[in-house]
């Protein structure tokens, strides 16, 4: 017994003197207790709509109104005309448009039945059902009041269409979520492991000795994983085409390049993570615990990131995820080109400067 307790104490002590091991411990369930429990909801609040009331009378008043005081909704833009229904879509910013007929009121008054149309950004077919149930519901409930005012029934049929998706499939939400789970696992954590290893096994040394100058031994560690994660997105794209019938709408080579420059990102990740971290296994648990749950709880496609608060909603703007899945749900799903992608693809090629930037410096001090 006394033998067991001296490994017990032991252990203990290798634990407490392991600042790397003491932050798993202790901060890793934190994190998910936060995360887990302000992200896994799959309720919908907070999405930006926009209006095309082309009555403007006291009862599309009164709807509007209801839908901006909901907490499902906030009506952002006000449109002038049926041509700039698209143009919102486009930027991304707004969720679903609703639309009133001309002489809304005057059509309930005399023929008993007004339409509503709520068109919805089908890419993401979860949200749009779930949106268009909320407001469906509001006005429903309009309608309820409305047989307290008037003897006769009056009926509001709201009309839904699903743009980008209209059998609402989730295949089309699904895809661009795993590619960007896949590239950044693929690319960040292989990367970190090849390097760490060199440390692991004392081969560094040698090379260090050697005429290969640092940059370009980062250099050669990093682009087999860029080719093999290139060889991923091919692969990907032709199951979910053959497969899975998502189809590719945009440009193809705009696809690729924006792949590319998201694997450049996750590489600049996996050298950060190289120049701490000593062992394989601390690479990989750290790679597991910094890119695995970011990207699935904050990356978008799993739970939308304006029903979050306000704190998740800011972190979310730092996982590279994010930003590679808007791109590659405007691109391969919409059909967008890169005039609606260009922001995304920025705040990418300013990740990877400022990664790689790190981790050279680091990685130099380190080789001193």
């Amino acid at each position: 017994m006394k033998q067991f307790l001296i490994f017990v104490k032991k252990e203990f002590y290798h634990i407490f003197r392991d600042r790397k091991s003491l932050l798993i411990i202790f901060l890793m369930p934190i994190m998910q207790i936060i995360l887990f429990g302000f992200a896994l909801t799959n309720e919908i609040k907070n999405s930006n709509i926009a209006v095309l009331d082309n009555s403007k009378d006291e009862s599309t008043a009164a709807i509007i109104q209801r839908l901006d005081a909901s907490r499902y909704f906030k009506v952002y833009q006000n449109l002038q005309s049926p041509s700039d229904i698209e143009k919102a879509f486009k930027t991304g910013n707004v969720r679903m448009v609703v639309v009133f007929q001309p002489g809304f009121r005057e059509s309930l008054l005399h023929t008993h039945a007004a339409q509503v149309q709520l068109i919805a950004d089908g890419s993401d077919p979860n949200t749009a059902t779930t949106i268009t149930n909320y407001a469906g519901s509001i006005i429903s409930d309009y309608q309820k009041e409305l047989y307290g005012q008037f003897e006769i029934p009056y009926t509001i049929k709201p009309e839904i269409r699903m743009l980008y998706n209209p059998q609402l499939k989730g295949t089309y939400n699904f895809v661009p979520g795993v590619m960007a789970m896949i590239l950044i696992l693929i690319a960040a954590m292989m990367t970190s492991v090849a390097i760490v290893r060199e440390k692991e096994i004392n081969t560094m040394e040698v090379i260090l000795v050697s005429p290969l100058k640092p940059l370009l031994f980062i250099v050669s560690k990093a682009i087999p994983y860029i080719f093999l994660s290139l060889v991923n997105v091919v692969t990907i794209l032709l199951v979910s085409y053959f497969v899975l019938d998502v189809p590719i709408n945009g440009n193809l080579f705009l696809l690729m390049a924006e792949s590319l420059l998201f694997i450049i990102t996750a590489v600049s990740l996996g050298l950060m993570i190289s120049t701490f971290t000593k062992t394989q296994q601390e690479a990989q648990m750290f790679s597991l615990m910094a890119l695995l749950l970011p990207t699935l709880l904050l990356g978008g496609f799993m739970f939308p990131i304006e029903s979050m608060p306000l704190p998740l909603q800011i972190v979310s703007n730092i996982v590279p995820s994010k930003w590679y899945f808007l791109i590659v749900k405007d691109v391969m799903i919409k059909g967008l080109g890169f005039s609606q992608v260009w922001k995304e693809s920025l705040v990418l090629l300013g990740m990877s400067l400022f990664l790689l930037t790190i981790s050279l410096k680091k990685f130099k001090i380190r080789l001193s």
